[in-house]
């Protein structure tokens, strides 16, 4: 088991840490539904060092991530971020992430830390361009730091103006005191905020600048399971649950990063894809009756047929309701529809709704 430079912070913190991608770490501190609403109404510091990243540079950068990546990245400036896919062979997703500019010729990709190997070994068999990569997973760490008092937490530590910059932008900076901190406003909740990311033997004294400058707006630290309400609330997928290795970026509804004016890996086969629709869709509901909904419960029809599976269900803080995502048969994923989610054997009825479930 893997340990981030923060480790021993979340221990001495009493969070109750659990494996998680072949890391240690915290799933909670006071409870999902008070970590939940601090970063839904405040601001909280999730430490996501375990995330992969790596770093393109050469003339032919920008052609390698075209060849590898669903999106466009030719559309990105310096300082742009852009989330991505990088498609299969087989129509299924090697991973979701993040694509950094830098400048022209260097590029970061920002991973999921189960799949650092597996996207490293995938890109690498379409390194034809002659492009340096370097991994810098295990020497960066990465604090997500969300909700609607994220600026205001933070300004007195850098003299980058927070509150002006753009979704999806990033700059360099002084953080902290520390130098060529990357600063980006970007985050999986919904709530608005940035991602700190910095070399991991400054965690500590980054960690405490954070706490001791959002002590004035009630910062708190926040676990994995607080993170997984809040990007379920929002409808965002998760990679391993929503999407993997079988599933499609358009029936998971990722048509919107997927672009067919360049030319990427399995093009073709996503293109005839979307013409066709594809034999499912992922969707949003919601419990009528009561219940919580489990990553892969059946989802039946009134007859209980099955006509698909939960990818992701909870029972959501800031709606007070059950709610969750899964695959159905296409011909059942209009909204408003009433399905069944078939929870121990026994069918509750839910109902097919419109993402994000949660509108702040």
């Amino acid at each position: 088991m893997k340990n981030t430079a923060l480790t021993q912070k979340h221990i001495s913190l009493g969070a109750k840490m659990v494996p998680f991608a072949g890391f240690n770490m915290p799933v909670q501190y006071e409870g999902i539904n008070i970590e939940h609403q601090a970063v839904r109404t405040g601001v909280g510091v999730f430490d996501v060092s375990h995330m992969g990243e790596f770093i393109l540079k050469g003339e032919k950068a920008l052609d390698l991530i075209q060849k590898i990546t669903s999106n466009d990245a030719s559309k990105l400036v310096d300082g742009k971020v852009q989330y991505s896919c990088l498609p299969n062979t087989r129509g299924g997703i090697v991973d979701d992430l993040l694509v950094y500019r830098i400048d022209e010729k260097s590029y970061m990709l920002v991973v999921n830390a189960s799949n650092i190997e597996k996207d490293w070994n995938w890109i690498s068999q379409y390194n034809t361009f002659g492009v340096e990569m370097k991994d810098i997973s295990e020497r960066t760490s990465l604090l997500a730091i969300q909700g609607p008092k994220s600026a205001e937490a933070l300004q007195s530590l850098t003299d980058v103006d927070l509150a002006s910059m753009e979704y999806y932008s990033f700059k360099k900076g002084t953080f902290a005191g520390v130098d060529n901190v990357l600063i980006s406003a970007t985050g999986y909740t919904g709530a608005g905020g940035f991602e700190i990311y910095f070399d991991e033997k400054h965690s500590e004294a980054i960690w405490d600048a954070v706490f001791k400058a959002g002590e004035k707006v009630g910062i708190k630290p926040i676990g994995l399971a607080a993170r997984d309400t809040l990007r379920l609330e929002m409808g965002f997928c998760l990679y391993g649950n929503d999407i993997n290795d079988t599933t499609s970026p358009i029936e998971a509804g990722l048509s919107w990063i997927t672009k067919f004016s360049k030319d990427f890996v399995n093009k073709e086969e996503l293109e005839l894809q979307k013409k066709n629709g594809g034999s499912k869709k992922l969707v949003g509901f919601e419990l009528i009756d009561r219940g919580i909904p489990r990553h892969d419960y059946p989802i039946t029809d009134k007859d209980g047929n099955e006509i698909g599976v939960v990818t992701s269900g909870t029972q959501s803080p800031s709606l007070q309701k059950a709610i969750g995502m899964g695959y159905v048969n296409r011909e059942f994923a209009t909204e408003g529809n009433e399905i069944y989610i078939s929870i121990r054997n026994n069918p509750v009825k839910a109902r097919i709704v419109k993402m994000p479930f949660y509108k702040g």
